[in-house]
């Protein structure tokens, strides 16, 4: 078990060796990781970890009922932000999300400190900003830092849709104690049952932004969440699947460059099978240990619906400021990845024009319908965070949930398109709809969808067949037994799903030959991923060698099938040094070095 002592060195030696260190923070103005204040104290001799106090409105024994962690980009009844510093960047949150939901804002307790500002000072200082007080709320509690998407407790609902309930972790970061109560706070202020895994067995630390979930059972995390905790994986996964209904818990290597290795810096998920990635140039800064981890990911599992993940690619932009340079040479981590969904609108961080304008195009074309806001995020990234580090949300206490795969291209022709869909709310679905149209400006038709399916909630409707070269726009609406409604996407009818209707496939280029690709991170630190292209159905194997030809591995040996495959090997179970990649087919031999360090 950890203990609290157990804690702290982990905490510390983690932190002296991997994060940033902000000397010219005060202790009010606290960065995502540890500040040099913090290491300090904790290094005193007679400092100690505080105890992990519980609170009777808390429960830290797991749900009995099966939970489901809600995905963020489903409905949300309020945005929770804590107003201490960046109040510029908090302004402009407030200024997009009120008009999506409820906006409350954990501020200070006590009138006229300053500390940081009560509620007063704040409706001042936003109706000086041009911004209403409409849909928003004050909560008056203690707390140490504004990163509330780290401390916030997590939503999850019991039997998938029946009821709300909040999931807080053990926050890692130990001297902040206030920042660890705010979640009981908004959970009083809510009347939301708050499950805490702060005792015994069930002790967990972890911390929001190294989280995303699908809403259905996976989750990500990078291995930080194993390096701050004493138990084993199946022990965390036991937890996480306990409080949280995680079935599938996909860990990856934590980052060279990011102090605080926290996966939403470089990744984000859009809906239950798209991945947004941050990308640098070639070799640049966590860009090879990103890609090794995104192929590994895509190499090994499969979404939810059983198919290859899709990727969207998104720039990492140099830090300007620091003179247009990556973290490997000392910029600030800057990224578009750390954006947050509201229902139906995007804030997503911005720094300069000439990354802005294309991260913002690549957020439009990734969520259409969506209102995609740019806010400037200069300020915050010093402090390794940004728009999605302050702010965490909490789901509606009744979700109309709709589950659906986008249909993929085709070239049918003749038969209509079949649409699937899961649709649960805890009074029951009375009917679901499906529209459907070719031009978006002339309207949409409908026809009823059947429930096909009683056990999986399953809704079935038919899109009539089209010719070659047809785009189809479509959407599905729920109508529940209580008269709610709902509809997804979230924006429709101005986003919907889409797909093409193409022509027939074209040949296969017979004349292709097997490609094999550079390894990439070389050099290794962890998981390194071995990519090849085979131009046909092969037999053969992948061996690592030593510089002397002595074979030190078999990484792979059997079939190869046709098209583009990735293989790993793992450089933290070898020998620092030199190895030799071969491949060998019956097209012949091939070797690339590999370094390991």
């Amino acid at each position: 078990m950890l203990t609290k002592y157990t804690f702290f060195q982990k905490a510390f030696s983690f932190a002296s060796v991997s994060l940033i260190y902000y000397s010219s923070l005060a202790q009010t103005d606290l960065p995502v990781g540890f500040s040099q204040n913090e290491l300090m104290q904790m290094q005193r001799s007679d400092w100690q970890a505080p105890l992990y106090s519980t609170n009777k409105a808390s429960i830290t024994s797991p749900p009995t009922l099966p939970v489901r962690n809600q995905a963020q980009w489903e409905e949300t009844q309020a945005l929770t932000i804590t107003w201490r510093s960046y109040e510029s960047v908090l302004r402009e949150i407030v200024r997009a999300a009120r008009l999506e939901t409820v906006v409350i804002i954990n501020c200070n307790t006590i009138s006229g400190s300053t500390t940081y500002k009560d509620s007063t000072a704040i409706k001042t200082y936003l109706t000086a900003g041009g911004v209403p007080l409409s849909n928003i709320r004050f909560n008056p509690t203690a707390s140490d830092a504004v990163w509330i998407r780290d401390y916030g407790a997590n939503p999850c609902y019991l039997n998938d849709v029946d009821s709300l309930i909040l999931v807080d972790w053990k926050y890692n970061r130990p001297t902040r104690t206030k920042d660890d109560t705010v979640p009981r706070s908004i959970a009083r202020m809510l009347n939301i049952p708050l499950y805490e895994t702060t005792v015994g067995s069930n002790l967990l630390i972890h911390t929001g932004g190294n989280y995303m979930s699908d809403g259905l059972g996976t989750a990500f995390s990078s291995e930080l969440v194993m390096n701050e905790n004493s138990w084993t994986e199946p022990q965390i996964n036991t937890i996480m699947h306990n409080f949280m209904g995680i079935n599938r818990y996909i860990k990856m290597p934590t980052l060279p460059f990011d102090g605080i290795h926290h996966i939403d810096m470089h990744m984000k998920l859009l809906n239950e099978e798209t991945l947004l990635i941050g990308e640098y140039p070639v070799g640049t800064s966590d860009g090879p240990q990103i890609e090794a981890n995104l192929a590994y990911i895509l190499a090994n599992f499969n979404s939810v619906f059983g198919t290859p993940y899709k990727v969207i690619r998104i720039p990492q932009p140099p830090d300007q400021l620091s003179g247009f340079i990556y973290p490997d040479a000392g910029g600030n981590y800057l990224t578009y990845a750390n954006a947050t969904i509201i229902n139906k609108s995007i804030i997503v961080p911005q720094f300069y024009t000439q990354y802005d304008t294309t991260a913002l195009r690549i957020w439009r074309d990734a969520m259409p319908g969506y209102n995609v806001v740019g806010i400037n995020s200069n300020s915050t990234i010093s402090a390794s965070g940004s728009l999605h580090c302050i702010t965490h949300a909490v789901g509606v206490s009744d979700p109309l949930l709709i589950v659906h795969q986008n249909l993929p291209n085709t070239s049918n022709t003749t038969i209509p398109y079949q649409v699937d869909a899961r649709i649960q709310h805890k009074s029951g679905i009375q009917f679901a709809t499906l529209y459907y149209t070719t031009d978006t400006t002339l309207g949409f038709s409908n026809v009823a969808m059947t429930l096909t399916s009683a056990v999986n909630n399953t809704w079935t409707g038919f899109i009539p067949a089209y010719p070659a070269g047809t785009h189809v726009f479509y959407y599905i609406k729920g109508h529940a037994n209580s008269g709610k409604e709902q509809v997804r996407p979230m924006p429709a009818p101005l986003g919907n799903f889409e797909f093409d209707v193409l022509g027939l496939p074209s040949g296969i280029n017979e004349f292709a030959q097997t490609e094999f690709k550079p390894a990439y991170p070389n050099p290794s630190h962890g998981i390194t991923c071995i990519p090849i292209s085979f131009a046909k159905n092969t037999r053969g194997n992948i061996k690592l060698l030593d510089v002397l030809g002595n074979e030190v591995a078999i990484i792979y040996s059997g079939e190869f099938q046709s098209g583009e495959k990735n293989f790993f090997i793992n450089g933290l179970t070898l020998s620092k040094g030199a190895y030799i990649i071969s491949l060998e087919t019956t097209e012949g031999q091939f070797t690339q070095k590999l370094m390991v360090q």
